[in-house]
């Protein structure tokens, strides 16, 4: 996201476009892939940017291919597999409806064996037109399916921005009656560039004993410890990671609030994090406190 499109952004706004993407807004194609439907993309757009506040243009519409499949040896009348190719543009506006950023998506859809001509020129039209729609709103991030590329996943996959780092909302959409979303167990589509696989926790290591004056280490799952207790330092990466973690929060003043910001972020308590969890919120704490 630009920085000229978040500086235009109310705060209401941008706490849509961080929240998760709910696993009931999460539909499953014929082949069983997760995806998001054209009509939930176009509600969101609305409730973000209001009725008017985004255009679409159909930058060209090509017809890839039309087969006539001829009468079996039963007789009957022939049918058609139509094929098309659609680039579709999207432009949102901000709140007073002037343009602050466009996005591009291409795809191609089919309608196959169809009985009638006009029906399969109009199913193959309409399923490019849907996708290409969809391919050009993700660039708005998790509320619009981005996080599905990353295997197929519900779990929020911007978390934050150094254009707005005030505002880093992760959670349900506000005013909407879901739950907390869970991963759908499903593939990314097959044409899209899926994320790289998530990082295997570290292997288990034995905390160090705490000094009797100091706070206790967070010990390796499945241990449990207080929340918002600071650790010790630890000899292997992950105790690593952590101790730059809670150093992070030490300097953000965000040791209390932390074990729960953690949990809502990442799906699971602080003892049962791995060091490239501990590092990205290293990072996003850094991050908040240098803006």
């Amino acid at each position: 996201m630009s920085a000229e499109l978040a500086s235009r952004l109310t705060d209401q706004q941008l706490k849509v476009l961080y929240s998760a993407l709910h696993n009931d807004r999460v539909g499953f194609n014929q082949k069983g892939f997760a995806h998001v439907q054209q009509w939930d993309v176009r509600r969101f757009l609305i409730r973000v940017f209001g009725f008017g506040g985004y255009d679409t243009e159909l930058v060209s519409i090509d017809l890839i291919r039309e087969i006539e499949h001829p009468p079996n040896s039963q007789g009957g009348k022939p049918r058609w597999t139509v094929a098309y190719r659609v680039h579709q543009r999207l432009t949102v506006k901000d709140i007073a409806g002037r343009p602050i950023a466009t996005f591009d998506g291409v795809a191609t859809g089919d309608a196959q064996n169809q009985p009638s001509l006009g029906d399969a020129h109009d199913g193959a039209v309409k399923e490019a037109d849907s996708q290409s729609l969809k391919r050009a709103a993700v660039n708005l991030g998790d509320a619009f399916g981005l996080s599905l590329y990353n295997g197929g996943k519900t779990n929020p996959v911007v978390l934050w921005s150094a254009a707005h780092p005030h505002l880093t909302i992760k959670g349900p959409v506000a005013g909407h009656d879901e739950s907390k979303p869970e991963d759908p167990p499903v593939e990314p589509e097959p044409d899209a560039n899926a994320g790289a696989p998530e990082p295997e926790p570290a292997p288990p290591a034995t905390a160090p004993a705490p000094a009797p004056t100091g706070p206790a280490a967070v010990p390796d799952p499945p241990q449990q410890q207080r929340p918002g207790a600071m650790p010790a330092a630890g000899p292997n990466e992950r105790q690593t990671a952590l101790d730059a973690m809670w150093a992070a929060a030490g300097d953000a003043k965000f040791t209390d609030g932390l074990p729960a910001q953690f949990a809502d972020s990442f799906g699971h308590p602080i003892e049962q994090g791995t060091a490239a969890e501990f590092r990205q919120a290293t990072a996003l704490m850094r991050g908040s406190a240098a803006a």
